[in-house]
């Protein structure tokens, strides 16, 4: 049986494909501008009641800013299930990766939650939507061997070096997300006691180990580059990374850092940052950490989200099975 969501006070009717309907462009400026009014409702809630990071919440607006191009002149309280499913296949087909589209999935989903907390929708057929799990892809991990060739890639020609070791320690070292690494004032850095506090999503901390080689090579980086990096900058800077010019080192430049230095050793064309925190739960499960003790260290809210790493596990099995067995 096919679910409609409902306008209170009013009948459902199927929605006109856009095809079908050939709206005026004054009309389909109207309606297109109710749903980026909508969605821009719903993102200032999920800032200021919801309390969600910002990039959080600028990950759900661009998500929705698709939905609104599939969308159209269309009403979203007037689709049906059979649109939304509709909508899922359109994203496929967008070539998106298997978790943007899950993610995409989920945005939609807590549009229409926050429709019906407002009171204009009854029922939310977006809850009947495939899971995030079948839209779930093993992700990317580097071997050991490879990660420590990628964390002894920078090298004294390169400017910085110490400061992009550090970077690269950290990331692998505490399976920080790239944003909370970024974020990371000195004050949060404990190394005689050897942990730092990460801050998470939802602004979240949680207490994460380092091992001695990262703490060594932070400790260059702070005796030998980052002084002279501070000089450069506005006084008492916060952040524990920092540019030429003493300003903090953002996401994006520690993005370009990674692949830079995975150029250089060979690892794969697609690695990022996120890799690296990839790869700290897999080798952390692989050596026999407790599944808690992992998610705890990833800051997930959820374990499910955590168990997706003892999927490339089972992988690494089956492709051992395959190889050695006589009947694999």
């Amino acid at each position: 049986m096919q679910s409609q969501t409902r306008r209170k006070g009013r009948s459902t009717k199927s929605a006109a494909t856009p095809q079908a309907a050939r709206p005026s462009q004054r009309t389909k400026g109207r309606q297109n501008a109710r749903i980026d009014s909508t969605i821009a409702a719903f993102l200032h809630y999920l800032l200021s009641e919801c309390h969600l990071a910002d990039n959080t919440a600028a990950a759900y607006g661009r998500d929705l800013r698709r939905f609104a191009v599939w969308l159209g002149p269309r009403d979203p309280g007037e689709l049906s299930l059979s649109d939304l499913s509709d909508y899922a296949s359109w994203l496929h087909g967008q070539g998106l990766a298997p978790a943007t589209l899950a993610r995409h999935i989920v945005s939609l989903k807590m549009l229409f939650r926050f429709l019906q907390l407002e009171g204009q929708l009854d029922d939310n057929p977006v809850e009947l939507l495939g899971s995030q799990r079948l839209w779930q892809r093993v992700p990317q991990v580097l071997s050991p061997a490879m990660v420590t060739r990628l964390l002894g890639a920078p090298a004294a020609e390169d400017r910085y070096w110490q400061r992009d070791r550090a970077v690269l320690e950290l990331l692998y070292a505490t399976g920080c997300r790239v944003s909370e690494l970024s974020a990371l004032p000195t004050r949060d850095l404990h190394m005689r006691e050897g942990y730092c506090l990460c801050r998470g999503k939802g602004d979240k901390e949680r207490i994460v180990p380092l091992g001695r080689r990262a703490i060594a090579a932070v400790a260059e980086y702070l005796d030998n580059e980052r002084p002279e990096l501070a000089s450069r900058g506005p006084a008492n800077v916060p952040w524990l990374l920092l540019t030429r010019r003493g300003r903090r080192l953002a996401r994006e430049t520690i993005w370009e850092m990674v692949k830079k230095y995975a150029t250089r050793v060979g690892a794969p064309e697609d690695i990022s940052p996120h890799t690296l925190r990839h790869s700290f739960a897999t080798h952390l499960l692989a050596g026999g950490a407790d599944l808690r003790q992992v998610q705890e260290l990833l800051g997930h809210a959820n374990i499910a989200t955590t168990q997706i790493y003892t999927h490339v596990d089972h992988e690494r099995l089956k492709k051992v099975h395959r190889k050695f067995h006589p009947r694999g």
